[in-house]
C-alpha cells in the first residue's frame, strides 16, 4: 500500500500554494543552511570543519518536505560553486565541491529529500519519529562525506577524522530539532485554523 502524503509544516504554515510561494521557501531554505554554515569549528585532526550545515539541510527537508528541500540544497550549493561565501567558515568556490568535505556537501540534496519524504508522511509530528527522520538524513551525510573523505584520509583514519568527532554534535542537533516540531506543528495549526 502507497504511502499517502501528508502536508508539510511549510505547507500548513503557508498555505496559498504557488511558484511565488515555493520559490521564496526553497531560497529561505538556502540561507538557512548558509548562515548555519557560518557556524564553523575547525578541528585539528581533519580537514573537515565541525558546522551548523547539517541542522540546515535537515530542517529544510523536515520543513518544505522532499521536492522543496532537495532543490534548496541544489541551490545551496550552486551558490557556494558560483562564489557566494555560502560554504563552512565562508569558504566559497567550486573547487570546495571537489575537496575533503564534498562528499558531506553533495549528499546535501539527498538527504533533505529523505528527511522531507519521511516529513511528508507524518514522521515530523511526534519527537521519536521526528528524530528517526532527522537521524536518518544525517546518517546520508555521513555516508557521502565518509565515501567522498576516503579519497583525502587513509582507511584506518577515516571514521575518527569523518565521523566519531562529528556525532555528539549531530546527536544534540537532532534532538532539538525534533523537541521544536510538536510545538512547531501545534503553532501552524493555530496560526491557519487547519488540522491537515
Amino acid at each position: 500500500m502507497p504511502a499517502v502524503r501528508t502536508l508539510t509544516l511549510a505547507d500548513v504554515a503557508w498555505p496559498r500554494a504557488g511558484l511565488l510561494r515555493d520559490t521564496l521557501l526553497i531560497l529561505a531554505a538556502s540561507v538557512v543552511t548558509a548562515l548555519a554554515a557560518r557556524v564553523a569549528i575547525p578541528l585539528p585532526w581533519s580537514p573537515v570543519p565541525l558546522t551548523g550545515q547539517t541542522f540546515g539541510v535537515l530542517l529544510s527537508g523536515a520543513v518544505l518536505g522532499a521536492r522543496r528541500g532537495f532543490i534548496a540544497q541544489l541551490v545551496y550549493l550552486a551558490e557556494g560553486a558560483l562564489g557566494l561565501p555560502v560554504f563552512a567558515g565562508g569558504a566559497a568556490g567550486a573547487t570546495i565541491l571537489a575537496g575533503p568535505t564534498a562528499g558531506y556537501l553533495l549528499a546535501f540534496p539527498l538527504a533533505a529529500a529523505l528527511t522531507g519524504a519521511l516529513a511528508e508522511r507524518g514522521w515530523d509530528r511526534r519527537y521519536l519519529s521526528t528524530l528517526g527522520a532527522l537521524l536518518g538524513g544525517s546518517a546520508l551525510v555521513f555516508a557521502g562525506g565518509l565515501a567522498g573523505l576516503a579519497r583525502f584520509v587513509p582507511a584506518d583514519r577515516l571514521l575518527v577524522t569523518g565521523l566519531l568527532p562529528f556525532v555528539p554534535g549531530d546527536l544534540l542537533k537532532c534532538a532539538l530539532a525534533a523537541a521544536a516540531f510538536p510545538a512547531a506543528w501545534r503553532g501552524a495549526h493555530r496560526h491557519s485554523g487547519n488540522d491537515a
